[in-house]
């Protein structure tokens, strides 16, 4: 399989105890949990891949047992049903993408605000490469508009990287390194955004297509710099 579009197993510890998690709450067989992790990963794989093609609604389960190599028998013994099989794959993303953003956290809460922007940027970029699986089938759901994942991926997730660029902000007023009138909020959610936009379109070209973010002559770290001067100085005590 290309690692560039999988789901990496190098933390495939975190990924375990979530499978252990879903298995108790009844996403997921026991004999699921007890697999390979390569087969977990490709089982997982195909069908983020699937459903990122055609859209979950379009799933299809004979399709997602030939990308991974295995029986339909087995995805329905492992996961019970179509629906079931979308289901996991739903929650395992989403609170893996979330684990990743609290391990996160502290980190960039210690950090004066413009290195800290620029870590959570790079490094949800640098992580997103490896995660591409992951990452296209996110795409799917909230530029797409698939409101079978709205209110179950996009949202939850969403949610998150939002109350994380709020935190950072908040921890850098209380700091002193942003004007008393600034309104936190509102800018959080500008933040936010335009973190999105800038992160994205280096990983979806076709974002990039139309937001322009970069092109032959402006190199990501060009355009980051840029990004980052226009929020920290906007917002910066003495500006």
């Amino acid at each position: 399989m290309d690692r560039s579009t999988s789901v990496t197993r190098s933390n495939w510890t975190e990924v375990h105890s979530r499978i252990l998690q879903l298995e108790q709450e009844g996403l997921v067989t026991r004999t699921f949990r007890r697999l390979d992790p390569g087969r977990q990963e490709a089982i997982l794989n195909a069908i983020l891949d699937e459903a990122a093609e055609k859209g979950p609604t379009l799933l299809n389960v004979k399709q997602v047992a030939k990308r991974a190599g295995v029986s339909v028998g087995s995805l329905y013994n492992y996961f019970g049903s179509r629906d079931g099989l979308l289901a996991f794959a739903v929650e395992l993303c989403a609170r893996l993408a979330s684990d990743t953003l609290d391990s996160f956290r502290p980190y960039l809460l210690a950090l004066p605000l413009r290195e800290a922007l620029a870590m959570y940027l790079t490094g949800g970029v640098e992580w997103s490469r490896i995660q591409m699986g992951l990452i296209r089938f996110f795409a799917r759901a909230a530029y797409q508009g698939d409101p079978t994942l709205g209110d179950r991926v996009v949202h939850p997730i969403a949610t998150t990287l939002l109350g994380l660029v709020r935190d950072m902000l908040a921890q850098a007023a209380a700091r002193g390194e942003i004007r008393a009138d600034v309104d936190l909020e509102a800018t959080a959610r500008i933040v936010h955004v335009l973190m999105n936009v800038v992160g994205d379109s280096q990983l979806l070209p076709y974002l990039n297509d139309y937001y322009q973010v970069y092109g032959e002559s402006i190199s990501p770290e060009r355009a980051e710099d840029a990004f980052l001067e226009l929020i920290v100085r906007g917002i910066a005590t003495g500006t």
